[in-house]
């Protein structure tokens, strides 16, 4: 696909903010795992989160192929920065399809501008990839809602405002039993249990949240009750284009640092990038690179022109966080020792990497996704 003058230019200057104010602090970050507050404060005046949410509700109304864009120029900076854009990216969504006008009034700007921070809380102990093992509820009260129970693994969760939860409305409906709530973490009965230490993706905190008989408003139900399971999917495929293009970026950031590295070090004499071993390397990893781009590009295009997309979403998920593993590791190799060390990128790259293949649906779940797919519909895309 050819990208417009627009995208180009949001592109451009997604990469400059990431070159110029990402990149020279992810290191320092990524050490302290701290959530990057100042930076998140800029995304937000920049208009970087809701590029998709429409205008009228205060996003920034682009395509899905711009927010795959700033994904993939985040993420070469930082991919813990990438997951912020993303995960606004999912909760904008689902107040713009779904809330009420009292809900988007309250909830949008601030989450838009940086003046709020959401976590979207599925996970449980026994819920996982099988989201139909959720056991947190919420019980209807005089007065609205009671909500029970705990989840885990949930990204800002240790520094989270307000919260997307889902719950079991009827406990004997299965998928249609489950309803989505806005919980402010300030409630009673909400907290939050200790960061989690993190092989990758450092800086972007996960923890656990815990609901104590919080009391909620009648109003706190985002959208239709019994449909939070389905609400919550029908955004999952935008989630699989964003973690596609994030782990793209990851990849793209170790081929250029492995590039560089290969045309300035040298080894008996000559350059690495001399070495018809290190070449075919590169070439590899850009092949890969382009390779997972371009399925990312068809996939948020079909996303957005309301096509049969999630084959393509699945495909673009599976294939580009492999590659972000398999090619972050092939440039700590051709930085040889130096890339095994703490404090080199291609080091952090490798660990950010792994995570690309297990979250918004692990990428086994993706093959099964597809092979369904083609057994129902066949081989045509």
């Amino acid at each position: 696909m050819k990208l417009t003058e627009m995208h180009q230019q949001i592109r451009e200057t997604t990469r400059r903010f990431a070159q110029e104010v990402i990149r020279p602090v992810a290191e320092e970050l990524d050490r302290e795992e701290r959530f990057p507050a100042g930076i998140y404060t800029q995304m937000g005046e920049l208009g970087l989160f809701g590029i998709t949410v429409p205008e009228a509700y205060g996003g920034a109304g682009l395509d899905v192929t711009a927010y795959a864009l700033v994904m993939e120029e985040l993420s070469r900076g930082y991919a813990s920065v990438a997951d912020q854009c993303g995960l606004l990216e999912l909760v904008g969504t689902l107040l713009s399809i779904h809330g009420s006008d009292a809900q988007r009034a309250r909830y949008m700007e601030p989450l838009l501008r940086a003046q709020l921070r959401p976590a979207y809380c599925i996970t449980e102990a026994d819920a996982g990839t099988d989201v139909s093992g959720i056991r947190t509820t919420a019980t209807r009260t005089a007065t609205g809602w009671e909500l029970t129970g705990a989840k885990l693994w949930i990204h800002n969760a240790p520094v989270a405002d307000v919260a997307f939860v889902l719950a079991r409305t009827d406990p004997a409906a299965g998928r249609r039993g489950m309803s989505i709530f806005i919980v402010d973490c300030a409630l009673a009965g909400v907290s939050k249990g200790p960061k989690e230490h993190k092989m990758g993706q450092r800086a972007s905190q996960v923890g656990e949240l815990h609901f104590d008989r919080v009391k909620l408003p009648a109003d706190a139900l985002l959208g239709v009750e019994g449909r939070g399971f389905h609400i919550m999917m029908s955004v999952l495929d935008k989630g699989r284009v964003g973690i596609a293009a994030l782990a793209v970026g990851i990849a793209q950031a170790g081929l250029e640092a492995a590039l560089d590295y290969a045309q300035t070090r040298k080894q008996f004499g000559s350059h690495l990038a001399e070495f018809q071993g290190i070449q075919w390397m590169l070439a590899d990893m850009a092949t890969d690179i382009q390779a997972a781009r371009l399925l990312v590009h068809d996939a948020a295009e079909r996303l957005q022109n309301g096509e049969r997309a999630s084959i393509a979403c699945s495909m673009a998920k599976c294939f580009a966080g492999d590659t972000a593993v398999k090619h972050s590791a092939n440039a700590v190799q051709i930085f040889g020792g130096s890339g095994y060390i703490r404090g080199y990128e291609v080091e952090r790259l490798y660990r950010d990497a792994k995570i690309t293949q297990i979250y918004e649906g692990t990428n086994q779940i993706q093959r099964t996704i597809v092979a369904r797919d083609l057994i129902n519909h066949g081989a045509s895309l």
